[in-house]
């Protein structure tokens, strides 16, 4: 989907109905809206002081950006809106905006993010350079009580809120210099990666599994997510054989960056503070590479791609075209990201938050777009 950029107004077909609100309303409420945060201090002596936590500034943070839809629950709510209309749907948040939502599936990869950052700002306490969570929802201003209500809660750091009334998210996005977008709504995704945003549609796994609470686990495809679509290219066009050939003969080449290649980088930066404290082994930051390419016959060329950007991943798992779910199943990530959603329905099943990049060759051909290459973070 090509997109200009511009904060445009949807039309009613096309805008969700959880995620927008009034179709009428065009004045986005953009701004901090929660409870204010405190932090201890070593103080003079053995005193402990207690300062306010402030939002780092945008330009200096990774910024995480998640729709309303992703971060909780909000099915009935939907239903609503489909069978009354939007007149009903803004009357139904605002009797029960004491009731907090339900959490959704990015809800504990957003409670891992604010563990990281409760280690980092331990080791760093005046680096700015943590996740910046902020709420994106096309939902009307009048929502927002409900919204602001269910993160206090929760007891969520999540100070920055753009509630765009219908409008499009995409130049906010940008203006906040988001490293990753996470919405129910693929459309707006599709939008995003068309506009060089590392964005995911992600989906609730079909049962809860337990994750951890100290280690954020991220797991990653390889083709069309953190690299290029150049691989699955040749498997399309000319079978397994030639990939092969191909992998082998370009094997020193590194592919091309994919949608994610930026986000992983911001991870492994991360990491790296963690490292230069003695910390490696302790390191509340973990990356996975779960791919369907085989070790020996195309596994080199993936790796190497990695070690020439600088990158790694923690773990590497070459499936040779097995099932990802039993895997991930064991890895328990907070969100595993793939290119095909055959893979994504599979680490559903078996309990694994997905998330689906619409990006390459293995997308329908609405679903293709365009990247444009963003600038390494």
């Amino acid at each position: 989907m090509q997109s200009s950029g511009l904060c445009s107004e949807p039309s009613a077909s096309t805008a969700p109905p959880s995620e927008r609100g009034q179709l009428g309303a065009r004045t986005a409420l953009v701004g901090r809206a929660c409870q204010p945060r405190l932090r201890k201090r070593p103080g003079p002596g053995n005193s402990t002081l207690e300062t306010r936590l402030l939002a780092p500034k945008p330009q200096n943070a990774v910024t995480i950006a998640v729709s309303s839809r992703a971060l909780f629950r909000m099915d009935e709510e939907q239903r609503i809106y489909t069978e009354q209309g939007v007149e009903e749907y803004v009357r139904y948040q605002l009797e029960h905006e004491n009731e907090p939502f339900s959490p959704g599936p990015a809800f504990p990869f957003v409670k891992a993010l604010e563990a990281v950052n409760k280690r980092l700002r331990e080791l760093y306490p005046d680096s700015e350079d943590v996740f910046d969570i902020v709420l994106m929802t096309n939902n009307h201003a009048q929502v927002g009580v409900r919204l602001i209500n269910s993160i206090n809660h929760y007891d969520l750091f999540i100070e920055r809120f753009c509630m765009t009334g219908g409008n499009s998210p995409i130049c906010y996005l940008k203006a906040y210099h988001t490293n990753l977008y996470l919405s129910a709504d693929s459309e707006k995704v599709r939008e995003a990666i068309g506009e060089g945003i590392a964005a995911a549609t992600i989906f609730s796994p079909s049962r809860d599994v337990a994750v951890s609470h100290n280690q954020l686990r991220v797991a990653f495809d390889g083709d069309a997510v953190l690299f290029s679509d150049e691989s699955e290219r040749i498997v399309k066009a000319h079978g397994l054989d030639r990939f092969f050939e191909h992998e082998k003969t370009h094997e020193n080449k590194p592919l091309a960056q994919g949608p994610l290649k930026g986000f992983l980088e911001v991870l492994g930066r991360l990491q790296k503070k963690f490292y230069s404290k003695g910390l490696r082994l302790e390191c509340p930051i973990r990356t996975y590479l779960v791919t369907a390419r085989s070790a020996a016959s195309s596994g080199a060329r993936a790796l190497k791609t990695l070690r020439s950007w600088g990158l790694e991943t923690d773990e590497a798992l070459f499936l040779a075209g097995a099932p990802k779910g039993p895997l991930l199943e064991k890895i328990r990530p907070h969100i595993f990201f793939d290119d095909q959603m055959f893979h994504v329905a599979g680490a559903q099943e078996m309990g694994t938050v997905a998330a689906h990049v619409p990006y390459g060759v293995s997308q329908t051909p609405r679903q293709i777009t365009s990247v444009k290459q963003a600038p390494s973070a």
